[in-house]
């Protein structure tokens, strides 16, 4: 399986856009030109401002953009995609052996993450990230997570999905005492057979922490690859709405957000998980998906849909089979989470097939 992170410039050789004040997919390949210039990221970021009606000076009345205004905020937006910030979250986590133990360390911190081009917010985080690094063991390992605070306020770590004893839980005054700042915590359990999917870990210590990016993907792989469907490339979508870029996609905004590619026919494991405070039902234009799996269970009968609603702390796991050449948008549809006035933002990004 392949799973990969993108740069704007591999994105130019892949897609762009043609024409004057529309979007439009060649044939195939596909063959698109996109503004490569750091300027389209700035200007889209000064042109989709909040998101907002325009307010002006003299009279302080609210006006909204003309039909050309709004044409070129939307157009400045898509241009810049995948536009450049600093961090990437969720890349896989290392780890190192003590005899048949895997140990991992987390480290949490405060710090300014970008999530869109010259916008930062005040962030919680693991190693430094938003999402934290992706977690990712197999059924019947024995690992160890050591998780030091250096945050100005305690914290603890939930283990959200999976069996474990009660006492590493990660739930203050309940299972243990909180992590208090400059103090370090050893998590330690066994991955249960039959644990296998998509899980996450998270704080439990106050709810605003979660959303200001104490968070990651927690993966367990199983046993046997043949209980679970084959595919050629994986990816990974955490959900998040608050303080980190309102709606956010793996820590980014549209158009900071990455894009996800494929070769025709390639089947794509896409995994979604909700770490906000509100649903997000994620449609996909132009393909089905097979959902599989439910919070990393198998569900009796596979099924197919296009628009997934996924609820605060849940997991999807899904198939989507990339038959389908194009540039094809993929986002909330809640659509005040995803567009306005001044273009596409937040939970938005590309899902690319080519030949």
């Amino acid at each position: 399986a392949e799973s990969r992170n993108f740069n704007r410039r591999r994105f130019v050789g892949l897609a762009g856009l043609v024409g004057a004040g529309s979007v439009a997919i060649a044939a195939s390949p596909v063959s698109i030109h996109i503004d490569p210039s750091p300027a389209a990221a700035e200007n889209a970021s000064h042109s989709m401002g909040d998101h907002e009606t325009t307010t002006t000076s003299s009279a302080n009345q609210q006006t909204t953009p003309t039909a050309d205004e709004m044409d070129a905020m939307h157009e400045a937006g898509v241009k810049a995609f995948p536009a450049p910030t600093a961090g990437l979250g969720g890349q896989p986590l290392e780890f190192t052996m003590d005899g048949d133990t895997k140990v991992f360390k987390l480290t949490c911190s405060e710090f300014q993450w970008e999530f869109q081009p010259g916008k930062f917010a005040d962030a919680q985080g693991y190693n430094g990230v938003v999402p934290g690094p992706e977690i990712r063991v197999t059924e019947g390992d024995k690992v160890r997570f050591e998780v030091t605070n250096q945050m100005t306020e305690s914290t603890s770590v939930h283990w959200h999905g999976l069996m474990l004893p009660n006492n590493m839980d990660g739930v203050p005054y309940l299972t243990q005492p909180p992590i208090k700042s400059g103090e370090t915590f050893n998590y330690e359990f066994q991955i249960r057979e039959g644990n296998a999917g998509a899980h996450m870990y998270h704080a439990h210590m106050g709810a605003t922490q979660v959303v200001k990016g104490l968070l990651g993907a927690f993966i367990v792989d199983p046993k046997d690859p043949s209980t679970r469907p084959a595919y050629d490339r994986e990816y990974t979508l955490i959900l998040n709405d608050g303080p980190i870029g309102g709606y956010s996609i793996n820590g980014k905004s549209f158009p900071a957000t990455q894009p996800l590619t494929a070769k025709k026919g390639e089947k794509v494991l896409i995994r979604y998980m909700n770490e906000g405070m509100m649903i997000h039902p994620m449609h996909l234009h132009g393909m089905p998906m097979t959902v599989y799996a439910h919070d990393g269970y198998l569900v009796p009968q596979p099924y197919m849909c296009d628009t997934l609603n996924i609820a605060p702390g849940q997991r999807f796991e899904t198939i989507v089979e990339a038959t389908e050449v194009g540039m094809w948008a993929f986002h909330c549809h809640i659509l005040s989470h995803a567009e306005s006035d001044h273009g596409m933002f937040g939970m938005v990004t590309v899902f690319i097939v080519e030949e």
